[in-house]
Formats: structure tokens, C-alpha cells, sequence
């Protein structure tokens, strides 16, 4: 049949349409790729397990790399000097917000940088500053905290349970990292209940260190309470080590402490932390501010004991107190 010039005209415009839909097509199934950075003072292969966790906690959320989300990390290799540069990096790139990882965050929180802050900190966000309450964050910044200092009381209890004698212990502690105190405070009160004898090391330097476990080497105690931070992190192997020496067993919160060799650690469990870190970046990526993210606690906790240490220390862990324990290291 013949097209007249009427219907030749609507004819090509329909083809032409035909022709532009699947280009429209194509552009609207294209999503947004979001920048996020990732901040930490540590090395990379320390935070391996808890950024799969971060990871899974995205996905879930329908966040996935490379689709939808682009997340650059830095990370400052055991130096926190190098903060402050790798955050103007991040914020230069540019990135629509940023999660800050450990002693990062109190560095990070005086840069006065105007991307949105998420965090995950060891220790008490107000006595760092960067809350009024943990109901109240300030400014650009929220997260999530482990702090849980009553928790030091039970590593004692723990100690107890495994070396009934215990009367003596070095408490070895950052005093720069915010909450000492307060983790300092329910260990002395669970020590005077149980009748242990606390001696108290800080050191938030190598120098430091070096003197505190001279010191304590002078007059050794039974066991030494290791408060977990990222200074204790990062100097893990000497201290356990020093212990291993002079048959004085270590006790900390973190599982990676356990893992170097300490007897055990009792603590939140960090993967949960890290995959609800994902929360915050949904809620800010949506609009939320901030100050409208209370800092969560952990919730939930772990014991891990190190059986192989135990044996070479001549401990016998009780059968009640393995049957307890989320992971035995054998």
C-alpha cells in the first residue's frame, strides 16, 4: 500500500522514536556511581576481615562496587601523622563522604572538613570530643564506638577463672586514648572485689613501652591487662612476646590480640560493628545528617581463647570456660 506524504512524515518521526529508545533505555538503567573514602591510621592487611564485613553490610543494603558505589581507601600505614594529607586527598577527589577508621578519628575531627564523617572508634566519643552525649554527635560526625569499659572488669574475672592463685596484675595502657580512665576505673573496681592487686603501666610510645615493660619486668606480675587501641594493636607481638618470655600471660579485648598469641580476649564482636557501619552510609547517602545519628555501642560480644598458649604457659583452662567461648585456638 502507498504511504502518502502525511503518513510517510509520521512513518520516519515513528521510526526515528523507535530508533532513539533503546539509547533512553540504556541511560536509564545507568545508576549513579557514589564515592565514599575509607580513613585509617592501620595497615591494610589488619582490617582485612572487617572490611569484608563493611562490605557485606552494603551489599545488603543494595550497595555494591563498581555498580553503584566506589570506595577509596587510605590508609596511613601504622603512621598517624599522615592523616590529615590522606583526608585532603579524599576530600580533593572528591568523595560524598567519608568513613574514618580508629585513631584517625579524633585526627580527622580537627581538620574541619565539611564532608560527612562515619566512624568507627575504640574509644568514648565524648571524652574525645566529638559528642556531647552519644545521643548528641557534633558537627559533621557520627559512628560507632567499641568502647565498652565495664568489659575490663571481665577480662579479670576471666583471668580468675583460669588462674584461681590470681592475686596480681600490670594493667598496661594508653593513657592518650580516650576512655582509659573509664576502662581503668571498673578494672580497679573488679580487682579490689576479687582482691587483685593492680600496678599500673601507661605508654603511648614506643619510648614509652620500652619503660613499662622494663618496669614491670623488674617486678613481674601474673598477668597483664592489655587495653585494646590501635597503639596496643600495632606493638601486639612485643608485648605478647614479652610475656611469652617471663611465662606472663596477656588478656585484651580485640580477637586479634588472641590470635598473636595472647590467652584470651573478651570483647564486642567487630565484624557486627563494621557491617552496621553500612547503616550510616545508607542513612547519610539518603539525605541524613549527621547529628541526627545517634553513636551506637556494641551489643553483642565474644571470648576468644588461645589454647596453644595456655599449654605452653602450663594453664589448664577450665572445660566450663572453653564450652563458653565463641572461638578455641588450638
Amino acid at each position: 500500500m502507498a504511504v502518502g506524504p502525511t503518513n510517510r512524515r509520521a512513518f520516519i518521526a515513528g521510526l526515528g522514536s523507535a530508533a532513539a529508545w533503546p539509547v533512553v533505555a540504556r541511560g536509564q538503567q545507568t545508576a549513579k556511581i557514589t564515592s565514599v573514602g575509607w580513613l585509617t591510621a592501620q595497615q591494610a592487611a589488619s582490617l582485612t576481615p572487617y572490611l569484608d564485613a563493611m562490605r557485606a553490610g552494603l551489599a545488603d543494603l543494595g550497595y555494591v562496587e563498581g555498580r553503584n558505589i566506589a570506595i577509596v581507601f587510605r590508609y596511613g600505614d601504622d603512621a598517624l601523622e599522615r592523616v590529615p594529607k590522606l583526608a585532603y586527598e579524599l576530600v580533593k577527589i572528591p568523595v560524598d563522604l567519608i568513613m574514618a577508621q580508629g585513631a584517625a578519628v579524633p585526627v580527622i575531627s580537627k581538620l574541619g572538613l565539611k564532608v560527612p564523617i562515619i566512624y568507627v572508634f575504640s574509644g568514648d566519643p565524648v571524652a574525645a570530643g566529638l559528642a556531647d552525649s552519644l545521643a548528641r554527635p557534633r558537627g559533621n560526625m557520627t559512628g560507632l564506638t567499641f568502647m565498652a569499659a565495664d568489659l575490663n572488669g571481665k577480662r579479670l574475672e576471666l583471668l580468675r577463672e583460669i588462674m584461681p592463685d590470681l592475686d596480681r596484675v600490670a594493667i598496661l595502657a594508653n593513657p592518650e586514648h580516650p576512655g582509659e580512665q573509664l576502662e581503668r576505673g571498673y578494672s580497679e573496681k573488679t580487682a579490689q572485689q576479687l582482691g587483685i592487686s593492680l600496678d599500673y603501666y601507661p605508654a603511648s610510645s614506643s619510648a614509652a613501652l620500652s619503660l613499662a615493660l622494663a618496669k614491670i619486668s623488674v617486678n613481674a606480675p601474673q598477668a597483664i591487662s592489655l587495653f585494646a587501641d590501635g597503639f596496643a594493636i600495632e606493638n601486639r607481638q612485643s608485648i605478647i612476646g614479652f610475656g611469652m618470655a617471663r611465662r606472663v600471660p596477656v588478656v585484651s579485648g580485640w580477637p586479634i590480640f588472641a590470635k598473636s598469641g595472647a590467652l584470651c580476649t573478651y570483647g564486642p564482636r567487630l565484624a557486627d560493628s563494621y557491617r552496621r557501619l553500612a547503616y550510616y552510609v545508607d542513612r547519610i547517602l539518603k539525605g541524613a545528617k549527621p547529628t541526627d545519628l545517634p553513636i551506637e555501642q556494641p551489643t553483642k560480644f565474644e571470648l576468644v581463647i588461645n589454647q596453644r598458649t595456655a599449654k605452653a604457659l602450663g594453664l589448664t583452662v577450665p572445660a566450663t570456660l572453653l564450652a563458653r567461648a565463641d572461638e578455641v585456638i588450638e
